[in-house]
């Protein structure tokens, strides 16, 4: 068996001890295997790592803590070919929300996010990914002779 030291901002400490009483776990070490677990199955559970998807990245930050805003934009201009849309909410005078639309092969997204997730400062990271299938076709537009290829991203179900 391992030990694991890990510190928790006193908020979040009182949340998870309130999840612990919720739940009857008679002690921490308990409920953090249980979450761990889940975690790793829900990962075994994502779409494999071949293939195109959509994603959206949700996250919430501190946008006063050092050197955070730079970081994510830094992040964002070093996967550019990655990002479809943004769109960023100003939740208080400190904290944003940003709902990150993204596109490209599974695993290339699924490793944007979690780098980005893992980022300090970067609280309630989720990603939801849906795997699609890539196709390029020829519009005629307007019935004029120009036509422009376009791709189609159709949802895998």
């Amino acid at each position: 068996m391992q030990r694991v030291t890990i510190t928790l901002d006193d908020d979040l400490g009182e949340q998870f001890d309130a999840y612990l009483a919720r739940r009857g776990y008679a002690n921490r070490s308990e409920a953090m295997r249980d979450l761990i677990r889940a975690r790793l199955e829900q990962e075994r559970l994502d779409p494999d790592e071949q293939g195109d998807c959509m994603g959206v990245l949700s996250y919430v930050y501190n946008h006063h803590e050092r050197e955070l805003a730079k970081r994510v934009t830094e992040a964002h201009h070093a996967r550019h070919d990655l990002s479809v849309s943004t769109l960023h909410v100003h939740l208080d005078h400190e904290n944003c929300l940003e709902s990150v639309v993204l596109q490209g092969e599974v695993g290339a997204v699924r490793q944007f996010a979690d780098g980005l997730i893992a980022q300090p400062g970067i609280r309630h990271g989720q990603l939801h990914l849906v795997p699609v299938e890539a196709s390029s076709t020829a519009h005629v537009h307007g019935g004029d002779a120009h036509t422009h290829p376009h791709r189609h991203l159709t949802p895998r179900t």
